[in-house]
């Protein structure tokens, strides 16, 4: 997708970019629009637990939990940068013990990734939403936020957006994490392995609602989530080629210019920034940043990242 960038004469400014890659992708769910939603065999496929898998019409994908399994799915394909969304609502009611996860992820045990995990809870109690990031294998990086929300009582957009200098995670276009490239301190950015895209719900009540104090109830299983709006807008990496030929693949060129390559995009904008910092300031409650107990000597990237959350 090429969108033009520019200034105050009437052509589309930057800032405004990340506005309309929301309006593009709802308009293009609308019956007779730009192009409908890509359906869920066309870029997915089941992992595990096929049986635990329902489908209704051409748009809906439900994953249930029960006593026996949960299930999962991948993509077809591994990309590398570029913006990744789905629509997913969550278990409604009891959901504690459980998890719902949409991440991107490489392969083997040096392996980068970027997690989205949905932690259940008790009735009446908010979900937990925890992010976590992996480079070269190490990840511990967690952060949690509780969402201004309810996601059991309807479809919200979940997106990971990759560009050589951040990752961002959005819920419903807004940022709620960024994950800034700071190799220049030598600090290592997942930046040179093409990743999967999947999803799983899956039993973890030994940790997942309250440290784990609060258990799996299977009186209400089948534990559901649901999920429509599949959209990768990302460079599809060929299972034959080398790592830098990827890199190289789906690097901009003289013959090929790649929308999530433009610097302009490599940083949050003004009013993404006041997103970032209101969700932060009245949803987050969790920053491993923070937590001396883990870590009694602060992290060099959450120095750094601490210094550019601010308003420019």
């Amino acid at each position: 997708m090429n969108l033009p960038m520019a200034s105050s004469n009437g052509v589309i400014s930057v800032r405004n970019f990340w506005v309309l890659m929301g309006l593009c992708f709802a308009l293009s769910s609308m019956a007779g629009m730009v192009q409908s939603t890509p359906k869920f065999d066309e870029l997915f496929q089941p992992t595990f637990a096929s049986d635990h898998f329902i489908y209704e019409g051409d748009d809906v994908l439900k994953m249930k939990l029960d006593y026996t399994s949960g299930a999962g799915f991948q993509s077809k394909s591994k990309y590398m940068f570029g913006k990744v969304t789905v629509q997913i609502k969550l278990v409604e009611g009891d959901s504690a013990g459980t998890v719902t996860a949409f991440y991107m992820s490489s392969d083997g045990p040096t392996h980068n990734e970027f997690d989205f995990e949905f932690l259940g809870n008790s009735t009446g109690e908010p979900y937990v939403v925890q992010t976590n990031v992996y480079v070269n294998g190490v990840g511990n990086r967690e952060q949690r936020l509780n969402l201004w929300f309810d996601p059991s009582k309807d479809f919200h957009n979940y997106s990971i957006y990759w560009h050589p200098r951040q990752v961002v995670f959005l819920v419903d276009d807004t940022p709620v994490r960024v994950h800034s490239n700071l190799e220049h301190i030598g600090i290592p950015f997942p930046k040179d392995q093409a990743m999967g895209v999947y999803s799983s719900i899956w039993n973890a009540d030994d940790w997942a609602t309250q440290g784990g104090r609060v258990k799996t109830d299977w009186s209400h299983a089948p534990f559901i989530a649901s999920y429509k709006g599949f959209q990768i807008d990302a460079c599809e990496c060929p299972a034959t080629l080398a790592a830098s030929d990827n890199v190289k693949k789906c690097s901009s060129s003289n013959e090929k210019k790649y929308w999530w390559d433009e610097p302009t995009l490599g940083e949050l904008n003004l009013h993404q920034n006041h997103q970032l910092i209101w969700v932060r300031a009245n949803h987050m409650i969790y920053d491993y940043c923070s937590d001396t107990a883990r870590f009694p000597a602060t992290p060099l990237e959450c120095q750094h990242h601490r210094h550019q959350l601010k308003l420019n």
